[in-house]
């Protein structure tokens, strides 16, 4: 006749808890890993690859151009890269001259998207005294300034009065990892570009 079965005692439901609670804790901690090594978020980069002026003219010590920027925006995740309240300001002597709201996107995972922006500035003063004549050449170029795309960039030709402009790019967003991890990332480049005021050739930039 077979015995009865007794009921698990205390002791086995207690050992039971804490196998659980080691395997838990065990899979939390190889999540923690994987997400910091592998899924680890990281903030976009930007590139300026061109600038250029369109239109440019100079009348009464005033100045008013068309300005446009060409940059590459690399997502290094493993999750797309979804951007918003991202913007361009562009200033002359530390005021704004010029601003536009660059229209929410998507980057998916390790790819890179190519941008332009293009916009009018309106009419601002040139500061009393532009900046004097500079010698445009290889040490121009190796000071920091290049991109420019101007034949004979380096060819050590002097050029006339110039003015000098800054571009400011910042750019907001998120990548959502594991489908369930939120996280927000954004990324920053300023420009200094400078431009000939006989005739609004971009001379360089630097960012």
């Amino acid at each position: 006749m077979s015995k009865p079965h007794r009921p698990p005692s205390g002791r086995t439901n207690l050992a039971s808890c804490i196998v659980a609670t080691i395997f838990l804790i065990f899979l939390v901690i190889i999540i923690l890993i994987v997400f910091f090594t592998v899924f680890k978020p990281k903030d976009p980069k930007i590139s300026v690859n061109s600038v250029q002026l369109p239109s440019f003219s100079v009348s009464n010590n005033t100045v008013n151009f068309t300005f446009s920027q060409y940059v590459s925006v690399k997502n290094p995740n493993r999750a797309v890269f979804s951007h918003f309240d991202s913007t361009l300001q562009l200033l002359y002597s530390g005021s704004q001259i010029g601003f536009m709201f660059i229209p929410a996107g998507k980057i998916d995972a390790g790819r890179t998207q190519y941008m332009a922006a293009t916009f009018s500035v309106e009419s601002f003063p040139l500061s009393a005294s532009p900046d004097a004549a500079v010698n445009v050449g290889p040490a121009f170029n190796d000071g920091g300034f290049g991109g420019g795309g101007q034949s004979g960039f380096n060819n050590g030709y002097r050029v006339g009065p110039t003015m000098e402009i800054e571009s400011r790019i910042h750019m907001a967003g998120r990548v959502r990892v594991l489908h369930f991890f939120t996280h927000h990332l954004e990324t920053k480049v300023g420009c200094r570009v400078v431009i000939a005021v006989s005739d609004g050739s971009v001379l360089g930039f630097h960012c």
